[in-house]
C-alpha cells in the first residue's frame, strides 16, 4: 500500500491556506459574535451587525474567492499564481485584517481590508495579462470593487462619509452575487454532466446574458440608490431569469451525486434571494431575510460544496463525497433554511432561529476545517505540485 505524503504543503497553492482559514474563521465567528454581544470585545472598532456583515462578506467569502481564483487562475493561464512566501504574506494580510477590526485601530483595519483584495487583484492580473487571458480580466476588476466596497464601509465607520455602512455592504453583496452567478454558470452544468451521466444539463446563451445582466443591473441600481417599484421589478425579473437558468441544469437528476446536488441546492437560493429582495422592496419581508438567503443559503452552500470538490480534485483524491462531506453539506444548507424560513413562518421564533442557524453554520464549517486539515496541509497524493 502506497504511503501518503507527509510533506507540509499549506503554501503550495492558493486554495490551501484560504480554504482552511475561511472555514476556521466561519466556525469561530459565532464565538466572536457572542463575545461582542456580551461586551467582552467592547473596544472593537467594528461592532454589532456591521462587524458581522463585513466579516462574513469581506473576511469569509472573499478569502474563499481569492483561494479559488488563485487556483483556477493557474489552470486558466498555465502560469504561476502566488505560492510559498508570497502566498503566506497575502494570507497574513487577510488574517491581520480579521484581527484589526476587533481592535480600536480603525485606520489600520481599513487599510488592511482594502489592501488584501487589491493585492490579490494585482497577483491575479499578472498571469492573466501574461497569458492574454482576456476572458477573465473582469475578475481583477471585481476584486478591486470588493476592496472599494470594504473601504466605503470603513469610511462610514470612521466618520469620513455620512452615509449608512449598509450601502457599501450591499455593493459588496452584489459583487459576490455576480461572482457566484458567473462561476456557477461555468461549473455547475459541467459538473452535473460529468458526475451524472445522462443528466442533460444545458445552457442557453440568451438566458445566460439575461441572468448575468440582471445582476449587473441590480449592482448599478444599488450604486445610484434606486428604490421603489423599479427596484422591485428588477429584482423580480432577475429572480425569474435565475430560476429558468437553474431549471435548465436539471437539478432533479442529481440525487445520487452529493458533490453535485449540494451545488444545485445552494444555487436555488439565488432566485429565492432575488424574490425575497423584491418582497423586501414592497416591505413584505425584512431586508435581512433576503440578505441571509444569499449569504447563508447561496454563498455558504456553494462555498462548502466547492471547497470539498476542489480540495479533493487539487490534491488528487477521488471526486466522491464521503459521509463527513455530506454532513457538512446538510449542516450548512440547514443553517440557511432555518435562518430564512423560520422567521418567515414563525416571527416569534426569530431569535431562536438565529441561534440555531449560527450553531449549524459553525458545526458545518468546523467539521470541514477538522476533516480537511490533513488534506490541505499535506502534499498531493500523486506527488504533483500544487
Amino acid at each position: 500500500m502506497a504511503r501518503r505524503p507527509r510533506r507540509f504543503a499549506l503554501w503550495a497553492l492558493g486554495f490551501r491556506p484560504f480554504y482552511l482559514g475561511a472555514s476556521t474563521f466561519a466556525a469561530l465567528s459565532i464565538g466572536l459574535w457572542m463575545l461582542q454581544v456580551s461586551g467582552v470585545l467592547g473596544a472593537a472598532y467594528l461592532a454589532g451587525p456591521v462587524w458581522h456583515a463585513h466579516e462574513m462578506l469581506f473576511g469569509f467569502a472573499l478569502a474563499v474567492i481569492v483561494g479559488f481564483l488563485f487556483t483556477a487562475g493557474r489552470n486558466w493561464t498555465n502560469r504561476p499564481t502566488p505560492t510559498g512566501a508570497a502566498l503566506a504574506a497575502l494570507f497574513a494580510l487577510w488574517l491581520a485584517a480579521r484581527v484589526l477590526v476587533l481592535t480600536p485601530f480603525g485606520w489600520a483595519a481599513a487599510l488592511a481590508n482594502v489592501a488584501f483584495p487589491w493585492a490579490a487583484a494585482a497577483c491575479l492580473a499578472k498571469p492573466f495579462v501574461e497569458a492574454r487571458n482576456r476572458r477573465n480580466y473582469f475578475f481583477v476588476g471585481l476584486l478591486l470593487a470588493m476592496g472599494a466596497a470594504s473601504g466605503f464601509v470603513h469610511l462610514t465607520q470612521l466618520g469620513v462619509l455620512a452615509v449608512p455602512a449598509w450601502a457599501g455592504l450591499q455593493i459588496g453583496l452584489d459583487v459576490v452575487l455576480f461572482i457566484v452567478a458567473v462561476m456557477a454558470g461555468r461549473v455547475v452544468p459541467m459538473f452535473t454532466n460529468n458526475g451524472v451521466p445522462g443528466a442533460g444539463a444545458t445552457r442557453h446563451a440568451s438566458l445566460e446574458k439575461a441572468a448575468l445582466g440582471a445582476v449587473i443591473a441590480l449592482l448599478a441600481a444599488d450604486l445610484i440608490g434606486l428604490q421603489g417599484i423599479a427596484l422591485v421589478l428588477l429584482a423580480a425579473a432577475a429572480g425569474a431569469a435565475h430560476t429558468a437558468r437553474w431549471l435548465l441544469w436539471r437539478p432533479w437528476r442529481t440525487r445520487s451525486a452529493p458533490l453535485v446536488w449540494v451545488l444545485h441546492l445552494a444555487y436555488a437560493w439565488v432566485p429565492v434571494h432575488l424574490a425575497l429582495r423584491a418582497l423586501a422592496g414592497l416591505e413584505v419581508v425584512a431586508a435581512s431575510t433576503a440578505a441571509h438567503a444569499l449569504t447563508v443559503g447561496a454563498i455558504g452552500g456553494l462555498i462548502i460544496g466547492m471547497m470539498t470538490r476542489t480540495a479533493r480534485g487539487h490534491t488528487a483524491r477521488p471526486l466522491r463525497a464521503d459521509r463527513f462531506d455530506v454532513a457538512c453539506y446538510v449542516l450548512v444548507l440547514l443553517a440557511g433554511l432555518v435562518r430564512v424560513a423560520v422567521p418567515l413562518a414563525l416571527p416569534a421564533a426569530t431569535w431562536l432561529a438565529l441561534q440555531a442557524s449560527a450553531l449549524l453554520w459553525s458545526a458545518g464549517f468546523g467539521l470541514y476545517a477538522v476533516r480537511y486539515w490533513p488534506v490541505l496541509t499535506r502534499a498531493r497524493l500523486d506527488g504533483q505540485p500544487g
